[in-house]
């Protein structure tokens, strides 16, 4: 997978969607570098996020360096995945989590 060479999490949402919004605003707060796909501008990206999510076009979807999935993660859930990648050294973000 594309991703997990440059070590940047895909990030699938739109900017109407309010989990996406909170997602992304947090993903910038800490200065994680991420792929933002907007479904309204791609969407051809529309059919990838149904194939992820088996069916559904839950956003945001989010696709991390690992291959592994979260979808409609809390700031929690992000938080914890974002940290047990940083202690592989598979992502680097710019600023501290708590």
């Amino acid at each position: 997978m594309k991703n997990q060479t440059t070590g940047k999490i895909t990030f699938y949402g739109t900017p109407y969607c309010p989990d996406c919004v909170r997602a992304k605003a947090y993903l910038d707060s800490i200065g994680c570098s991420y792929e933002y796909i907007n479904l309204i501008e791609h969407e051809e990206a529309v059919e990838k996020v149904i194939e992820i999510n088996k069916g559904y076009q839950s956003i945001p979807t989010i696709v991390f360096p690992d291959t592994t999935v979260l979808v409609e993660p809390s700031n929690e859930e992000l938080e914890e995945k974002i940290h047990m990648l940083k202690q592989e050294n598979i992502i680097i973000c710019h600023k501290q989590t708590q």
